[in-house]
């Protein structure tokens, strides 16, 4: 697929395969090895449910074109940009991502997009399973015997991995207790992210984990944007403890740390912890825009927050939070002139 890539004859690639198959991980692979071929660079967003215009414009200020309303500006600097790579995460919105892909069509973009299902014209399905389920080989020495129980899952298996190898359980005693929650049956998926062994794994790991672990999980659960930077994830938690509640989150892999020092969750893991918990959804507007507004810099790191608050004052009619954000998205377009 590599050399394929980078001779221009798929352009739209889907990596579609079930929760925690390694799509993402497979993405990002595939941009660090081909990434010399593109001097128009290598971009990745996550897309989730944006629609189109929201992605228009997430596209546009990451290339610093300033708003997607200009469509023709940003299919320029594209062009003038040469050979690009753009990885869209998670997709979720056939309707918006076709509208999207269709208005940047002729620009010179390879795209790849990771989804649990892609139903677009247009766009190459390259299905991903879990390395060595077909030829039913062990990832995973530790767990070994947790291997076939988990269903070959990455995700899960890296979890259960952690948990074994911090000592915090051993592979018999857990393989006893997922046996005993029934993570054999055959059982309805409530949602794409439900995945029976990850749910599980979250629900042993959670009676485990303190008050302040629980809430840090909840504050990356319910964030809209790509990552939290450490400090910030400590406030919205209001989390005192917070690096030594950070700790087991790490040793246990339920939080993954694509940039240093800053933080996520697999969005399978998200889902288990949003069955779990809630978080009041202001607080991240409260948060992120007083940020971004004190230091305009901030928003190339904390650009996904930024359109996160502009749903969040789309989404509760808040006329002074949607000015706010305007006013502030004028100063970062000065700014950028």
């Amino acid at each position: 697929m590599t050399t394929r890539l980078t001779q221009g004859d798929a352009t739209r690639i889907a990596l579609v395969g079930g929760g925690g198959s390694g799509k993402s991980f497979l993405a990002c692979a595939l941009g660090h090895r081909i990434k010399r071929h593109f001097h128009g660079g290598i971009h990745w967003l996550r897309v989730g449910a944006w629609d189109s215009a929201t992605l228009l414009e997430m596209l546009a200020r990451r290339l610093g074109t300033g708003g997607g309303e200009h469509l023709a500006t940003l299919k320029h600097a594209l062009k003038r940009n040469g050979p690009t790579f753009i990885v869209l995460d998670n997709h979720e919105n056939d309707a918006a991502l076709a509208r999207f892909l269709d208005a940047l069509r002729d620009c010179p973009i390879t795209w790849v997009i990771t989804a649990r299902r892609c139903l677009l014209s247009g766009v190459e399905v390259f299905p991903v399973v879990a390395p060595l389920v077909t030829s039913r080989e062990v990832a995973f020495p530790k767990v070994a015997v947790l291997t076939k129980l988990l269903r070959w899952n990455p995700l899960a298996l890296d979890i259960a991995d952690a948990l074994v190898g911090s000592r915090a359980i051993s592979s018999a005693a857990l393989r006893s207790w997922l046996l005993s929650e029934g993570v054999e049956r055959i059982t309805v998926m409530a949602h794409e992210d439900d995945v029976a062994e990850v749910r599980l794994l979250v629900a042993w790991a959670w009676a485990q984990l303190s008050f302040g672990s629980r809430r840090l999980l909840a504050a990356l659960a319910y964030s809209e944007g790509d990552d939290v930077d450490e400090a910030s994830l400590y406030g919205l938690a209001r989390c005192k403890a917070g690096k030594s509640a950070l700790k087991p989150l790490l040793a246990w892999r339920l939080v993954q740390e694509p940039l240093q020092g800053r933080y996520t969750l697999h969005a399978v893991v998200r889902y288990a912890i949003q069955k779990r918990a809630r978080f009041p959804a202001h607080r991240y507007f409260d948060h992120y825009v007083p940020l971004m507004e004190g230091d305009p810099s901030r928003v190339r790191l904390e650009q996904s927050h930024l359109f996160a608050a502009m749903d969040y004052a789309h989404q509760t009619s808040d006329l002074g939070a949607a000015l706010r954000v305007e006013r502030l998205l004028t100063v970062l377009q000065s700014a950028s002139l």
